[in-house]
């Protein structure tokens, strides 16, 4: 396992420190998570295309026949 050293300003890190508290975690975890995250390989395209298929499989009772009519979209009362 290596380590590294990154240098902050006091604000980001005392606001990191925050973040951390929030969550449970230290600043180290997050910066960990981050960099494992990143060295992934997953690219922003891949991961929004990897939560449209987790959403997509969430939607299980959809029906083109549920519908509004378009009067109904745009209130004509129909």
């Amino acid at each position: 396992m290596k380590n590294i050293t990154v240098s902050l300003d006091d604000e980001t890190y005392r606001r990191a420190r925050m973040m951390a508290a929030q969550r449970d975690t230290s600043v180290s975890a997050l910066v960990r998570r981050f960099l494992i995250e990143l060295a992934s390989g997953e690219s922003e395209t891949e991961r929004l295309k990897r939560q449209e298929r987790a959403l997509r499989e969430r939607i299980i009772a959809f029906r083109a026949s549920d519908r509004l009519s378009r009067d109904e979209v745009h209130g004509r009362g129909a």
